[in-house]
């Protein structure tokens, strides 16, 4: 579906565009400031005075500036009188409630808002092969830092250290950014699976779970490691070694196709025949695109088939409280037959 497929489905004469990937992806423009205009007659972005200089060089829209002489719905309602637009489409996902009844109030003109739920963002979900590029090279990115981080990491390194060890691994080679919070976590702290890093000290013995991602020309990367500090125990060797085959499962069935939900009960399966079924609460994975956590996602509750040129992870995990966890995550493509797997980085079980 694009753009005037949605305009005449939803039988809208223009919409609003307010999420700010979105606004990229349509426009090109990279602030996140501002707000999209678009009907069949034109396409306009508004944006304030900190930004229209950048707009006017990334984006061939017309671009409006904001500012107290012309605010934002007075440049709106000139929008919609010139088109003779009645009825708008607007991100009801995105919108502040504030502000769209600001709009409301100061948008006589619209007789009807049409909210457009998740279909913008259903226009980025298969990936250009562009698109797909400039997420390997995100990815490659953090395959780099990882294989930093193995020769720094040290017994009475606090998680806090590592954590700003591998950010700046991943700034040093060409990420403009980070696209989530860095986690490290080590040890007992290791069964949560988005644990907070902390002042806690990397202790031989210790779990050491990295999840990181950087942002490259505005796409994101997404990967997950865990090693052992030292010699690994039984136990450890048994989680780990499950995690691995249930992502190595669930990497050679997932194709164009299947569900969401198929791909997940697959990796879920053995997690569960090895007695540890309850020790994995999260879905197998989500799409990752210019923003971090995107549609549609490997769970139980997803059954969206998925397409060639979407990108998804593949992250399975067990965490045990009092214990540890383990999480092994890969990023892929989906083909036709198969994945194209971006994350190049070991993942047999490491021990430092």
């Amino acid at each position: 579906m694009n753009l005037q497929e949605i305009q005449k489905e939803t039988g809208i004469d223009a919409l609003l565009v307010t999420d700010p990937y979105n606004m990229r992806y349509l426009s090109g423009f990279r602030g996140g400031e501002g707000i999209l205009y678009l009907s069949g007659k034109r396409s306009v972005l508004i944006t304030d005075s900190r930004y229209t200089e950048a707009a006017r060089q990334e984006s061939s829209f017309d671009v409006l500036e904001e500012n107290q002489e012309h605010r934002r719905p007075e440049l709106l309602q000139a929008c919609l009188e010139q088109d003779g637009a009645r009825t708008v489409g607007y991100e009801d996902q995105s919108l502040r409630c504030c502000e769209f009844d600001r709009f409301r109030a100061e948008l006589p003109l619209v007789k009807e808002w049409i909210p457009l739920q998740g279909q913008i963002d259903q226009l980025r979900r298969i990936k250009t092969p562009e698109e797909q590029e400039l997420l390997a090279k995100a990815e490659a990115i953090g395959d780099a830092a990882f294989a930093e981080i193995l020769k720094i990491l040290r017994p009475g390194m606090t998680e806090l250290e590592a954590a700003a060890e591998l950010e700046y691994q991943m700034k040093k080679n060409g990420a403009s950014g980070l696209s989530f919070d860095t986690i490290i976590a080590s040890g007992k702290n290791s069964s949560m699976p988005h644990a907070i890093p902390s002042v806690k000290k990397l202790e031989r013995g210790d779990f050491i779970t990295m999840d990181f991602g950087c942002m490259y020309e505005g796409y994101c990367s997404d990967m997950t490691r865990t090693v052992v500090l030292g010699k690994a125990d039984e136990k450890q060797k048994e989680i780990y070694n499950t995690v691995l085959k249930a992502q190595k499962e669930a990497l050679s069935v997932i194709c164009e196709g299947m569900t969401g939900k198929e791909v997940d009960r697959v990796a879920r399966d053995i997690i569960e025949r090895a007695g540890y079924g309850k020790c994995f609460g999260h879905g197998l994975g989500h799409s990752v695109g210019l923003f971090i956590h995107e549609e549609p996602r490997l769970s139980p509750a997803d059954n969206t088939v998925l397409e060639a040129g979407m990108a998804e992870t593949v992250e399975p995990g067990i965490y045990v409280p009092g214990f540890g966890g383990v999480r092994i995550e890969d990023l892929v493509i989906i083909t036709e037959d198969g994945c194209r797997n971006l994350t190049r980085s070991p993942k047999e079980l490491i021990e430092l």
